[in-house]
């Protein structure tokens, strides 16, 4: 299992990954932070960009915040970093 640290902006105009920086990813979400939206919105990004299923990740820390720490199964730290970067 590895753990990343998301900074998420919602309401965004798409879905995407803006860059890494301090240990920190930053995505963006269209969702709104609304009953859990956001969170439904970046669980399923991610899941499509890492090509995993959305089971193999969740949201440890953060569920109302715009930090959050999200465990990821099933996957390698250089594969992760070479998803999400690209």
């Amino acid at each position: 299992m590895i753990k990343i640290s998301i900074k998420v902006t919602p309401n965004a105009g798409k879905n995407e990954v803006v860059g890494f920086s301090n240990g920190i990813w930053r995505i963006k979400v269209a969702a709104p932070p609304d009953k859990g939206k956001a969170n439904k919105e970046l669980i399923g990004f991610l899941s499509k960009i890492l090509g995993l299923r959305k089971d193999n990740l969740n949201i440890l820390k953060g569920h109302s915040s715009h930090n959050k720490i999200v465990s990821i199964e099933e996957i390698n730290a250089e594969d992760l970093i070479k998803r999400l970067s690209g």
